[in-house]
């Protein structure tokens, strides 16, 4: 029961939040995080709370009254012979298996594996357009190392001593205000670590492994967090274009593998059109004027209570 509820209170949650961020035009990503955690969170604790308050909303008086009774579909047959509820079991297994796969054995091994040696770094000259670049920035700044790679690669490490991670070749590309612009991003991914949510969203998410709207939801907040550092970024640079620019010439680095098979160079182009795509979608959210979100907090409450109020009556 708690698994089957807690899938149809996060669809119908999902489902609420979006239709307010389009209604009422939401486009802070800050914001719109908070929305999607609602989907994330709610599910988790609503099941519990609900028969904590009501111990007869299981049975069957109250199903019979209720707005929607998931059993009813699961017991259905399609075409008399494929249960409901054994397709609704493949999907829970699916969404397992992406998240040991895709997420949980990536973290393990990169976890697991020896700190020292796996990574060719060094730090740049004092002359270096990256140093120069990162000392324009207001506040304290990490470290930052050169990678000898020709490939587009920028990263940072939030450990105990945070640092960027820059690549000679895109290093080479990127104007001094792109440079700017990319280094302040990684600023503001080291700064937002300071505030683990991503931790606390990760481990909602390992609660609800078996959920698939709770996987999509998962990437949707990773995506804001992506576009809340582009906007930290815009906010320590003043240079909104700059940002764009560098997104630009990061969707142009992407090539496919030529020395690879068929089936790899086809999972290669699908990876990097959907990549592509979140790209393009933060270069267009970075070359409009931003919008001023008004009533956040009002909104958000009456979407929490709605959210609430209707999944009661859904068992």
């Amino acid at each position: 029961m708690y698994i089957a509820q807690s899938f149809l209170h996060s669809l119908v949650a999902a489902l609420i939040v979006d239709t307010s961020l389009i209604s009422w035009k939401i486009e802070n990503p800050l914001l719109r995080q908070r929305f999607r955690l609602l989907v994330m969170v709610l599910p988790i604790i609503m099941f519990p709370l609900y028969q904590t308050l009501s111990p007869e909303r299981g049975s069957p008086l109250f199903r019979l009254d209720a707005v929607f009774d998931i059993t009813r579909w699961l017991n259905l047959e399609i075409w008399g012979a494929v249960p409901v509820g054994i397709l609704f079991l493949l999907a829970l297994i699916f969404t397992a298996a992406v998240f040991v796969f895709q997420e949980l054995l990536p973290i393990v091994r990169h976890t697991s594996s020896p700190a020292t040696g796996s990574l060719d770094a060094a730090p740049p000259d004092r002359s270096s357009p990256a140093q120069r670049a990162l000392g324009t920035l207001p506040g304290t700044t990490p470290d930052v190392f050169i990678i000898d790679e020709d490939d587009c690669i920028i990263f940072s490490s939030t450990g105990k001593v945070p640092a960027i991670y820059l690549s000679r070749g895109l290093e080479e590309r990127l104007t001094f205000d792109e440079l700017r612009a990319a280094l302040a991003h990684e600023v503001g991914h080291i700064r937002r670590s300071r505030r683990p949510l991503m931790v606390m969203v990760f481990l909602l998410r390992m609660l609800m492994f078996f959920n698939p709207v709770i996987l999509m939801e998962f990437r949707r907040i990773a995506q804001e967090e992506e576009n809340i550092c582009d906007d930290l970024a815009v906010t320590l640079t003043g240079n909104r274009q700059a940002m764009a620019d560098v997104l630009k010439k990061f969707i142009a680095c992407e090539t496919g593998n030529p020395s690879a098979s068929d089936a790899e160079r086809l999972q290669d182009r699908i990876e990097e059109y959907s990549h592509s795509m979140m790209m393009e979608s933060r270069i267009s959210r970075l070359e409009e004027l931003p919008a001023q979100d008004a009533k956040g907090a009002v909104v958000f409450a009456i979407v929490t209570v709605t959210i609430l109020t209707i999944n009661y009556y859904l068992v």
